[in-house]
C-alpha cells in the first residue's frame, strides 16, 4: 500500500524528482543524438550556406579577439564596397564559436559542427522549465519529449547547421521561461536574469522582435482582463527600459531599438500599465465617489498625454515610406508586400507560405494535439497559461507566411502537444490507478465476508486497516487528480479500467509513430549537406556528388588570390569562406542595387555583360547547373528572380521578353528570345548539346525541365571556359580581356570578287575545257 502520511509523500516527491532528472537527461541526450545522422552519413561538414559566414566571423573571433571583431571590416565581399561586418552581424553565433587559443582546443569547424545539437539539449531543458512554471512537471516533461525531436526544429539544428536560428530557438524559449518565472514570483532577481537572456537572444536574431512584441500584448491582455498586479509590473516594466538598452547595445540594431515601429508596441504598453496600477491604486486610497472622479480625471489626463504623444509618433512614423517598418516586418504584416516591391524577399524559398503537408510534416503529432492544448490553457487561466495561449495563436500566423517562421511556432505546438499530452496521460492513468484502488478494495471487502462471525467479532468497532487504506489510496487519487490537473474538476468520473487501458495504448502508439517519423526525417530528409549531395544507385549503392567543394578548391588553388569572383548572391558566403576569394554579392543582402546589377548581367546578352563584369573588376563567372544529372535547385530555375530583381533597379529588364510564347516560363524550342540570349542561358548550356546521348537521351536533353533545350549549338565570344566540375554542376568561366576573334569575319587579303567578274571566270573556264 501507498504511505499518504508526510514522510511517504516527501518520500515519493524525492523518487520522483531522480526519475525527472534521468528522463530528462535521456531526452537531452536523445535531442542532441538524433541532430548526429549529417555526421554519420556524410562528414563533419558546415551546411548550407549561412553558416559559412557564422563560421568566418567565429574563427576571426578566435583568431582576432572581442575588441577587433567589432572593427572587422570585411573587403572580401560586397567588391568595391566591402562590408562593415561587426556593425552588420548578429553575433550570438559567433560568439559560441569562440574558444581559447591555446592548445589543444577543438578546431573552429569542429566547435561550429556540434554547436547545434548542444544546444538542441539546452532548448529541450529550457521548454521542460517553461512548461513547468505554465503547468507543471508533467506538462515540461511532455513538452521536452516532442521538442526533442520534432522535425521542424531539426531541419534548422542538425550537426552542420551553424546558422543564427541553431542557437536562437534555445534563446527565445529560455527568455519565454524567465518572464513566466518572474511573473509567477514576482522577484527583482528574476527580472534581471530576464534581462541578460533578452540580450542575448537579441545579439543572436532578428527575429527577436517577436519577443519585443509578444510580451505587450500579453501584458496588454492582462490589462483587459483585470489581470494586472506587482507581479506583472515587476516582469514587464523593466524588461521595456532594459530591454531596449539592451537592443541599443547591439550595433546591427542600434538606435531602432527606440526609432522603428517594430519596437513602440512595448512602449506605449508600458505607458497603459502605469496608467492601470495608477487607477487600481486610485480605487484601493479612496472612497467610492472621490474613486469617480479621481478616475474621471486621470483618464481624462491618460487620454489627452496619450492623444500628444500618439499624434507625435504618427507624424514621425508618417515620414518614413514605410511607416517605420522594415521591409521584413512589412512582409509578414502584409504576405503580399515582398513579391510587389521587395522581390529579393521573396525570392528566398524560405520566406514562402507553407504548404499544409508542411505542417503534418514537420510538427506530425504536436499540429493535432496543439488545438486540445489552446483549450487546455483555459482550464485554468493563469497568467502563465494566457502567454503560452498567445504564443500559440501568433505563432501559428506568422507560420503560414513564411515556411522559416515553423520555427516559431514548433516550441509554442510542442508546448501545446505537451500540455495536452500531459493531461490526458495524466487523466487515463489516474482513472486507471483509481480503479485498480477499487478494485482491490472490493477484493478485500469480500474476503472479510468469507472470514465469518469470528473475524467479525475481531473486527467490531474497527475497520479492517487494508480496506481502509483501499479507500484512502483511492480518495487521495481522485484528490491528487484534481490538484494536479487543471481541467479535472472536484466531480471528475474516472473512465473505466477497459476504456483507460485502450486509451493509454492509444497514447502510447501515436508516440511512437511521432518518434520513428521524426527519426526518419532527421535521417533522410534533414541531414543532408546542401555542399555534399548523395543519391542512390540502381544497386542500392551510394554516389557522393561533391562537386561544390571540387569547383570552391579550383577556384582556391588555380586563380590569383586577388581574383574578383561572380556569381548569384546565393553562393557569395560559400565563395568566400571556402575559395577565399573576393565575391561581388553575396548572402547578406544589404545592397539591393549591387545585386539587381548581378542579375542585370546574368540576363544580358554576352557582350553587355562583359562589358558590366569588366566594370566590376570581375575575372571569373561561375554559375550553378543541373540539367545533366537532375539538380533542380540551379541557376535556370532561379533565373527569373534575377530578372525581377534585376528589372526592379533596371527598367530595361522586361520579364515578359524572357517568357515563352504562352506566357510562361520554359526552355525548349518556344523559349523566350532574351532567355535564348542571355549570358546565363550560355552558361549554363556551352557544350552541353552533345551530353544527351551520354546518358540515352536526346541531343541537348535537359534533365530538369525534362525536355530539348531551344538552342543547342553557339559559341563564346567573351568568356571562356576554364573548369567545368566532373557532373557539369559548378561552371567556372574566365571574363576574358578582349573578346575572341570571330571566325567568321573577313579575310583581309580576300579581294570582293563581283557579278560581272564571276560571269567572265565561268566563260573563260568552260572555253578552256
Amino acid at each position: 500500500m501507498l504511505d499518504f502520511t508526510p514522510a511517504g509523500t516527501a518520500r515519493r516527491q524525492a523518487y520522483g524528482n531522480v526519475v525527472v532528472g534521468l528522463a530528462m537527461l535521456c531526452i537531452c541526450v536523445l535531442a542532441s543524438s538524433v541532430r548526429l545522422f549529417s555526421v554519420i552519413k556524410y562528414e563533419s561538414v558546415i551546411h548550407e550556406f549561412d553558416p559559412y559566414f557564422n563560421y568566418r566571423v567565429s574563427r576571426f573571433l578566435t583568431e582576432k579577439g572581442f575588441y577587433e571583431t567589432w572593427d572587422f571590416f570585411d573587403s572580401f565581399t560586397w567588391y568595391p564596397l566591402g562590408r562593415v561586418v561587426g556593425g552588420t552581424m548578429y553575433p550570438g553565433a559567433a560568439w559560441v564559436g569562440w574558444h581559447p587559443p591555446p592548445p589543444p582546443p577543438p578546431s573552429p569547424p569542429q566547435v561550429c559542427v556540434f554547436t547545434a545539437p548542444l544546444f538542441s539539449a539546452f532548448c529541450a531543458l529550457s521548454t521542460y522549465l517553461f512548461m513547468k512554471e505554465v503547468r507543471g512537471q508533467g506538462a515540461g516533461l511532455a513538452s521536452a519529449a516532442i521538442i526533442a525531436v520534432v522535425p521542424s526544429y531539426i531541419s534548422r539544428s542538425v550537426a552542420g547547421s551553424y546558422d543564427l536560428e541553431a542557437v536562437a530557438i534555445f534563446a527565445l524559449v529560455f527568455v519565454f521561461y524567465l518572464y513566466v518565472k518572474t511573473l509567477n514570483t514576482g522577484s527583482l532577481k528574476w527580472a534581471t536574469a530576464l534581462f541578460f537572456g533578452y540580450l542575448y537572444m537579441v545579439a543572436s536574431w532578428g527575429g527577436y522582435s517577436f519577443i519585443a512584441n509578444l510580451l505587450p500584448i500579453h501584458c496588454l491582455a492582462c490589462i483587459v482582463f483585470q489581470r494586472v498586479s506587482a507581479r506583472l509590473y515587476i516582469a514587464y516594466a523593466p524588461w521595456v527600459i532594459l530591454g531596449a538598452l539592451a537592443a541599443a547595445n547591439i550595433p546591427v540594431i542600434g538606435f531602432n531599438a527606440v526609432l522603428m515601429s517594430e519596437h513602440m508596441a512595448s512602449f506605449f504598453v508600458f505607458g497603459l500599465l502605469h496608467a492601470a496600477l495608477a487607477i487600481q491604486y486610485i480605487q484601493q486610497m479612496l472612497p467610492p465617489r472621490a474613486y469617480s472622479a479621481a478616475k474621471k480625471l486621470v483618464l481624462t489626463f491618460g487620454t489627452t498625454a496619450l492623444a500628444v504623444v500618439m499624434a507625435l509618433v504618427v507624424s514621425y512614423v508618417a515620414a518614413s515610406p514605410t511607416f517605420g517598418w522594415t521591409g521584413r516586418s512589412l512582409s509578414l504584416l502584409d504576405p503580399t508586400y515582398a513579391s510587389k516591391y521587395i522581390p529579393i524577399i521573396a525570392s528566398v524559398s524560405e520566406h514562402q507560405p507553407p504548404s499544409w503537408s508542411s505542417y503534418f510534416t514537420d510538427l506530425h503529432i504536436s499540429s493535432l494535439l496543439a488545438p486540445a492544448g489552446l483549450l487546455l490553457c483555459f482550464r485554468p487561466l493563469t497568467d502563465a497559461s494566457l502567454f503560452l495561449l498567445l504564443y500559440g495563436v501568433t505563432a501559428v500566423y506568422f507560420s503560414g507566411v513564411m515556411v522559416r517562421l515553423m520555427l516559431v511556432l514548433a516550441p509554442a505546438a510542442c508546448c501545446l502537444a505537451g500540455l495536452a499530452l500531459s493531461e490526458v496521460t495524466s487523466y487515463l492513468a489516474t482513472s486507471l490507478a483509481a480503479a485498480q484502488l477499487d478494485g482491490d478494495s472490493a477484493q478485500k471487502q469480500g474476503k472479510k465476508a468469507e472470514d465469518g462471525a469470528g473475524g467479525q467479532v475481531a473486527d467490531f468497532g474497527l475497520r479492517s486497516t487494508a480496506d481502509k487504506g483501499g479507500k484512502k489510496g483511492a480518495k487521495h487519487a481522485k484528490k491528487s487528480a484534481s490538484a494536479d490537473s487543471g481541467w479535472i474538476s472536484d466531480t471528475w468520473r474516472p473512465l473505466p479500467k477497459d476504456v483507460a487501458i485502450v486509451g493509454l495504448i492509444l497514447v502510447f502508439a501515436g508516440t511512437s509513430l511521432f518518434y520513428k517519423h521524426s527519426v526518419y526525417v532527421a535521417g533522410e530528409m534533414y541531414s543532408a549537406p546542401s555542399i555534399v549531395l548523395q543519391s542512390r544507385r540502381a544497386d542500392g549503392g551510394i554516389k557522393v556528388f561533391d562537386d561544390f567543394r571540387e569547383a570552391y578548391a579550383w577556384l582556391s588553388y588555380n586563380t590569383d588570390p586577388d581574383a574578383k569572383v561572380a556569381s548569384w548572391w546565393d553562393y557569395g558566403y560559400q565563395t568566400t569562406a571556402m575559395a577565399n576569394r573576393t565575391v561581388i554579392v553575396d548572402n547578406n543582402t544589404w545592397n539591393n542595387t549591387h545585386i539587381a546589377t548581378v542579375g542585370r548581367a546574368m540576363s544580358s546578352p554576352e557582350r553587355k555583360a562583359w562589358q558590366i563584369f569588366r566594370s566590376l573588376d570581375v575575372e571569373y563567372v561561375f554559375v550553378v547547373f543541373g540539367g545533366f544529372i537532375g539538380y533542380p535547385s540551379d541557376d535556370i530555375n532561379k533565373f527569373l528572380w534575377m530578372v525581377r530583381i534585376g528589372g526592379g533597379v533596371f527598367p530595361e529588364i522586361k520579364e515578359p521578353n524572357y517568357l515563352g510564347s504562352d506566357g510562361n516560363y520554359r526552355v525548349d524550342d518556344q523559349a523566350g528570345k532574351a532567355l535564348l540570349d542571355s549570358t546565363m542561358w550560355k552558361l549554363s548550356y556551352y557544350r552541353f548539346a552533345d551530353c544527351g546521348p551520354m546518358f540515352g537521351a536526346p541531343r541537348g536533353y535537359d534533365r530538369v525541365r525534362n525536355t530539348v533545350i531551344g538552342k543547342t549549338d553557339f559559341e563564346l565570344k567573351y568568356f571562356e571556359e576554364v573548369f567545368t566540375s566532373e557532373h557539369w554542376m559548378m561552371r567556372i568561366y574566365r571574363v576574358l580581356d578582349k573578346p575572341n576573334r570571330d571566325t567568321k569575319l573577313r579575310n583581309p587579303r580576300r579581294t570582293k570578287v563581283t557579278k560581272k567578274a564571276r560571269s567572265k571566270r565561268r566563260g573563260a573556264s568552260g572555253a578552256l575545257s
